[in-house]
């Protein structure tokens, strides 16, 4: 307790002290506003805090700054990696780009070559189909007296059907790619690989045989024919790679091939004279058609 003259003086209540403090606060506000006696304490005060606030936020700025540095580094990370990445599709794109546009070379020289080779044209219905189970012959109605000769290939709007066996006057006898007894020269259009592809008898089977498992050839390669033998121009579809079965116990891979051409469908075949082939056969029997 506080005395004043030996008399007791009581401390305000805590309530008298809000009230007070009120007054005197709204008091110096009035005084401010009117008079702007607190501008030069104002002033004052700040020139001394502000060299505080600048030392309190320092820490909050060195964080903010470390955490602007992580962020940034992160994202620059991200950005190289995406860069790295798009960088290496660009060149397994170009890799592909440049393989397509060597295929498609590959793919002018041989239909060039095709047409230098195939100088004449003939269509001819088909009229009759084998009835055996696995043989796979068709008869024409073309024949000697239209210069076909045994030994013509024979193809449609789509790849190899097969080549001309028995001629008669007006009918010949056609035997397709798929007859078990059928072997034909091919090449690989994409790997530039040599192989033999032979009838199964199944009319959407063809096959590759004594191909190891070293071999250049995948699912999807296109096989054409190579020229060698002399009996088909370079060039002209046989099929496509389908299947590739590699059994360890086995020398040779199995290799499936769909044939390029409708040999089950379509009722018309085109004939072709390669320019090295004659023009015309010998005299062929004058009877009907060519017997199975």
């Amino acid at each position: 307790m506080i005395t004043v003259f030996g008399y007791p003086l009581r401390s305000p209540s805590p309530f008298a002290r809000r009230v007070l403090l009120a007054a005197l606060s709204t008091l110096l506000m009035v005084l401010d506003h009117r008079g702007h006696y607190l501008d030069r304490l104002r002033s004052t005060t700040m020139v001394i805090i502000r060299p505080i606030y600048a030392v309190a936020g320092l820490p909050a700025g060195v964080i903010e700054a470390v955490g602007d540095f992580f962020t940034t580094s992160r994202t620059l990370r991200h950005e190289v990696a995406t860069l790295r990445d798009e960088t290496r599709e660009l060149k397994a794109r170009q890799l592909s780009y440049d393989a397509l546009q060597a295929e498609n070379e590959r793919l002018r020289q041989r239909l060039a070559s095709a047409a230098r080779v195939a100088t004449r044209l003939m269509a001819a219905d088909l009229i009759e189909v084998a009835a055996e189970p696995y043989a796979r012959k068709i008869v024409v109605a073309r024949g000697s007296r239209q210069g076909i000769f045994v030994g013509q290939p024979a193809i449609d709007a789509h790849g190899v059907l097969g080549q001309v066996t028995q001629v008669a006057a007006d009918v010949s006898r056609v035997t397709l790619i798929t007859d078990p007894g059928h072997a034909i020269p091919v090449l690989n259009n994409r790997s530039g690989l040599r192989a033999i592809v032979f009838g199964t008898g199944d009319p959407d089977i063809l096959q590759v045989r004594y191909q190891t498992a070293s071999a250049d050839i995948k699912p999807g390669d296109l096989l054409v024919t190579s020229g060698l033998g002399g009996t088909f121009p370079p060039g002209y579809p046989v099929g496509v790679v389908h299947k590739i079965i590699h059994d360890p116990n086995e020398a040779f891979l199995d290799i499936h091939v769909r044939p390029a051409a409708k040999l089950n469908h379509g009722k018309r075949a085109i004939l072709i004279w390669p320019t090295r082939a004659p023009l015309s056969a010998p005299n062929p029997p004058a009877h009907g058609p060519a017997r199975k």
